[in-house]
């Protein structure tokens, strides 16, 4: 995995949540829900070069999610359709602005990680990219689940500081 492809990965995990809950917002049906997520998550990971990351993340994916909401509506039968396209619009950008209002902090997460030691980023990537519990990660790495857990409950003190550092040198 290139280095843009792991960032696009890193930030679509942090967005998911945001952007899911959008997208369940504006699309009622289980499954078709399920379907715009993931046309959403492709789109994402196809554009990712276009991305500005001097802005938010978050809102640049719910912008996507807010194209593929639309063209779902455009799929479907006119009469099932919840909301006119203007409203997608004045919706996804509430989400938007919520969002980076709320959870400005992450706009730092990147650059603290950046700063981890090799080691560290590796257990971060084993656990956060690859979704690997502690103790498969011990096994991998002849560690018990416990010295592993304690491990990333250090790494994610130190980026809390970290972050929190750079969201005070910003605000003052």
């Amino acid at each position: 995995m290139n280095d843009q492809a792991r960032q696009a990965a890193r930030l679509w995990t942090l967005a998911l949540p945001s952007v899911s809950a959008f997208v369940s917002s504006m699309v009622p049906s289980f499954s078709d829900r399920d379907d715009v997520l993931q046309e959403t998550a492709v789109a994402v990971v196809d554009s990712f070069g276009k991305y500005d990351p001097s802005q938010p993340f978050v809102a640049w994916a719910i912008g996507i999610a807010r194209n593929q909401v639309r063209l779902h509506y455009r799929r479907v039968n006119r009469h099932q359709r919840l909301f006119e396209s203007e409203t997608v619009d004045l919706l996804a950008d509430a989400f938007a602005a919520e969002i980076a209002e709320q959870r400005p902090e992450f706009e730092h997460l990147d650059d603290c990680v950046s700063k981890l030691d090799r080691k560290s980023r590796e257990l971060c990537r084993q656990r956060y990219e690859l979704d690997l519990k502690p103790a498969e990660i011990g096994r991998k790495l002849g560690q018990s689940a416990n010295t592993v857990a304690k491990s990333l409950q250090r790494i994610r003190d130190r980026l809390r500081q970290c972050i929190e550092r750079k969201a005070a040198e910003v605000a003052s």
